[in-house]
């Protein structure tokens, strides 16, 4: 078992109870690590399901995918933080190996990708493969990011770095506004192969086209300003 002291996994999690306890097993019979779950406290399923296990259960303030995250992360005290799914898409045996690349290359902040060499996915439909892609190529034409796939959100960094970029975005808009403001504000980042496997349970809480023209407008309103 690998002892991760100074990692914390940070689990955004909405009506998971199928999942979350599955994936948080997997996790601890691989490292020692701690994890902080952010939910609404209306979420009561998902939080009996993981009362008995070794987690902190954070209860968000707000509502969106972007907004837990963003509080999650500022309630992390370690050096690093890994944004990791409720829903057992991520493969834990990759944390080890991205936390190695980011302190080895000296890195702020290492994105997953399923798009490079030896990566891939078995959750990717035909839509999103193309959604995915057409983002990516966009968000690179226009800030030279250099990174694979921008909306996969199996991120690991530097906390105090993240937090103090003042994220906005409480909805998907996150997945694209961390990598361009890190990159505007001289942040090094870099991406590492990943293979997103099957959900365990749920379903997928993104709307392709609703947030992805929401997605479309951020990379466009993040161009034109500061």
């Amino acid at each position: 078992m690998h002892d991760l002291e100074n990692l914390t996994l940070i689990i955004p999690a909405r009506y998971e109870a199928d999942s979350l306890p599955i994936t948080i097993k997997e996790i601890q019979s691989l490292y020692n690590v701690k994890i902080k779950v952010v939910l609404q406290k209306e979420d009561i399923e998902t939080i009996k399901s993981i009362q008995e296990l070794d987690v902190e259960i954070l209860n968000q303030p707000k509502k969106g995918y972007g907004d837990a995250l963003i509080y999650g992360i500022s309630k992390v005290q370690t050096r690093f933080f890994s944004i990791f799914n409720a829903d057992g898409s991520f493969n834990p045996r990759e944390i080890i190996n991205m936390k190695n690349k980011l302190e080895y290359e000296k890195l702020d902040l290492v994105f997953g990708s399923r798009y490079l060499k030896n990566a891939g996915s078995e959750d990717d439909t035909f839509l999103t493969f193309i959604g995915n892609k057409f983002f990516t190529f966009f968000g690179n034409f226009l800030f030279q990011l250099n990174i694979s796939d921008i909306l996969y959100t199996f991120v690991l960094g530097d906390t105090r770095k993240v937090n103090e970029l003042f994220l906005e975005s409480y909805d998907f808009r996150l997945c694209v506004e961390l990598p361009v403001v890190a990159k505007k504000r001289g942040l090094k980042i870099s991406d590492f192969p990943c293979y997103e496997r099957p959900r365990i349970a749920g379903f997928k809480k993104v709307n392709e086209f609703k947030d992805g023209f929401l997605i479309l407008l951020k990379l466009l309103m993040l161009k034109i300003s500061k």
